[in-house]
């Protein structure tokens, strides 16, 4: 099953049931083709915050001269970082380098603490594409990452919902830009995966509905460029399609 959020043509938001098969929205009983310039699609969640996971691929981290860490690497990205499929995402003024980075990303369904990983999947409403757009010079001066990857438009996320029985256990994670692929992974190299992250997040911070855990990126990042179209394609889920905007 996969929902998708959209802004209908009075300005209403709405969570609607999508079809793959059709390329539409349904919500009731008006239906629109999802790239009906009438309506807006909007991030399929709206999380009160985005829990990121750095150096979660083995060859990413090696790519960046890092080991895998011995537990998951945490940061924050706030709301206003999110941007939708079909946005212009505008990098931050006079930066060498902002990367792309193809993630599985993980909707949470119901607000929850101290989830066992066991457990983990019985909180997890679906999964989504996002891109952790990356601005590098700032992230290798600091080390909480707020300028390096918490601006604004640095969490595109999207297109729909899918629910867990949709996506497979090795789903792969692929980026293409202007059509020349640049990532491909899958999920089945997770060095921690989903309810290993739950368990873990959850032990610290309430999980609340809606929000996000971006589950990390594989191999292959690198510098956008103006003008660019960038699509993340998770296998189950859809593709992710955002242009950028380099001022």
């Amino acid at each position: 099953m996969y929902h998708a959020r959209f802004r209908d043509p009075a300005g209403s938001v709405r969570n609607g049931r999508y079809d793959p098969e059709t390329d539409t929205v349904a919500f009731g009983g008006d239906e629109y083709a999802f790239d009906d310039p009438a309506i807006d699609v909007l991030p399929p969640a709206d999380p009160s915050k985005i829990v990121c996971v750095g150096r979660n691929y083995a060859d990413h981290a090696a790519e960046m001269d890092n080991d895998i860490p011995d537990r998951p690497l945490l940061f924050l990205k706030p709301p206003s970082a999110l941007a939708g499929h079909g946005d212009t995402v505008t990098a931050p003024e006079g930066k060498d380098r902002v990367d792309w980075e193809a993630e599985l990303a993980v909707v949470i369904g119901e607000s929850c603490k101290h989830v066992a990983a066991e457990d983990a999947m019985d909180v997890v409403a679906g999964f989504t594409c996002m891109n952790d757009v990356s601005n590098r010079d700032d992230q290798r001066r600091e080390q909480n990452w707020v300028r390096g990857k918490a601006f604004d438009n640095a969490a595109p996320l999207g297109p729909v919902l899918a629910t867990p029985e949709e996506v497979p256990a090795d789903a792969s994670v692929e980026l293409s830009v202007n059509g020349d692929r640049k990532q491909s992974g899958d999920r089945s190299q997770l060095a921690f995966d989903v309810p290993t992250l739950i368990e873990e997040i959850t032990a610290y911070l309430t999980l609340e509905t809606g929000d996000v855990i971006a589950t990390g990126t594989p191999d292959g990042v690198g510098p956008l460029s103006d003008g660019d179209t960038v699509a993340v394609t998770v296998e189950g889920v859809g593709t992710l399609r955002h242009d950028v905007r380099v001022p």
